[in-house]
């Protein structure tokens, strides 16, 4: 199964896609960030944003979404764009028909490192580790899109098996 994890954000929107299924060692497919200007105004931002996730749809074509939840901050400015940034990723895979989790960050952290209070720096050392790479993915928005692309390959159960059903049976079509 093929999971392209969002880490969302206004400033850096983390993306990455793993390969791989519950039990088996995962492949890093692609990492990177969709970056805006804070200087910007916000529906240009968001536009960037929806055309960075686009461009990674087509080029990753993953079988499922796993996006971070957005959960309650103090700072309520960061919490919206954080929340704007999210619902580009879902609209854009569902616009493909494409399975989307949301998974919250102590959940993925659990799942990465153990404990759901780890950091970024325990994040990303158990991202590299995980996907056998040579450095720590930077910045910490594309270690935490892989570590969230992790999370709904080892934690997706039954999702997992409806999404490779479905992608199994469009490739079916397509050929």
């Amino acid at each position: 199964m093929r999971v392209m994890g969002v880490d969302p954000g206004l400033t850096r929107c983390g993306l990455g896609a793993v390969e791989g299924r519950p039990g088996a060692p995962l492949t890093l497919v692609a990492v990177g960030v969709v970056r805006t200007s804070a200087d910007d105004e916000l529906g240009a931002r968001l536009v960037d944003i929806e055309r960075g996730i686009e461009r990674w749809l087509d080029d990753v074509r993953p079988d499922a979404v796993a996006v971070e939840r957005v959960f309650a901050q103090h700072n309520v400015r960061t919490v919206m764009g954080t929340a704007q940034a999210a619902g580009i990723a879902v609209l854009c895979a569902a616009r493909r028909g494409l399975p989307v989790a949301l998974h919250t960050p102590s959940e993925v952290k659990a799942a990465i490192t153990g404990s759901g209070t780890a950091d970024k720096k325990q994040i990303g050392t158990m991202v590299t580790r995980l996907l056998r790479l040579a450095e720590m993915p930077k910045p910490a928005d594309a270690a935490d899109a892989l570590a969230l692309a992790i999370c709904h390959v080892w934690r997706g159960g039954t999702q997992n098996r409806l999404a490779e059903a479905l992608a199994k049976a469009s490739r079916g079509r397509a050929l």
